[in-house]
């Protein structure tokens, strides 16, 4: 069983990597493509995709991958009852540690492009098709990953979940955050990747309602998760309940 404290680092270190890869392959993109919308989006997002399958791998055995609050609630919440997967303290642990995580991704990026290692990102996200946006991405998003769980098939979820941000990146007006702690770790540089403060707490919202549509459409297409039977995501690790 891999302790609580490594397992805590995993997801620290990799939701830092991945904000790191996100918004710095954002500002990479407004460098090398400063008249083209378009392509920073395409390079942001292919960034975004290939590190997110490599995170996974790499770090999927340890502690499952989350890299997102609301793929560890989803998991305590398809879990419970089960005997494995998170127990509540294991999950505040999981998104304290995914928060920090995601900050220091954003400070890491900030200072390796020579920027403030804080500058607060001013681009303003406020707007209700953008609300949707967040909901359809990450329900879709749990979607994915409870799919993959409940038939037996987490061993492709490197590719199932990375190639499905990845696609989400240009199907969803929001560019699909999809991540309550990425969004969080966003607005600590204003970059291509940033979002403003303010318009945080909706974003966090809308992608709280889609985890809670994507575990209902789980259930819908699945009925409700077995007694006994593992519901670890995005990877299996060896976790216990607390």
């Amino acid at each position: 069983m891999t302790p609580l404290p490594r397992r805590l680092l995993a997801e620290f270190l990799g939701t830092a990597l991945l904000v790191a890869v996100v918004v710095g392959s954002g500002i990479a993109a407004q460098t090398l493509s400063p008249d083209d919308a378009g392509l920073q989006l395409l390079e942001n997002a292919l960034a975004t995709v290939l590190g997110l399958g490599v995170l996974i791998v790499v770090l999927g055995p340890v502690s499952g991958a989350h890299f997102n609050p609301v793929v560890s609630a989803a998991e305590w919440w398809q879990s419970r009852g089960s005997g494995t997967g998170l127990g509540t303290r294991e999950l505040a642990a999981y998104v304290i540690a995914q928060s920090g995580g995601a900050i220091g991704g954003a400070v890491l990026a900030n200072t390796m492009f020579a920027r403030p290692a804080v500058s607060w990102a001013a681009t303003e996200r406020a707007a209700a098709h953008l609300w949707l946006g967040e909901v359809v991405a990450t329900a879709g998003l749990v979607l994915v990953v409870f799919c993959l769980v409940r038939t037996g098939r987490t061993a492709v979820a490197p590719a199932a979940v990375a190639g499905y941000i990845g696609a989400a990146y240009w199907f969803t007006s929001s560019t699909a955050f999809a991540n309550p702690a990425v969004t969080v770790g966003r607005a600590f540089s204003d970059s291509f990747a940033g979002i403003a403060p303010a318009s945080v707490p909706a974003f966090v919202a809308a992608q709280l309602a889609g985890g809670v549509i994507g575990l209902l459409l789980v259930a819908g297409l699945f009925g409700r998760a077995p007694a006994g039977r593992d519901q670890e995501a995005v990877m299996p690790h060896p976790a216990s309940r607390s």
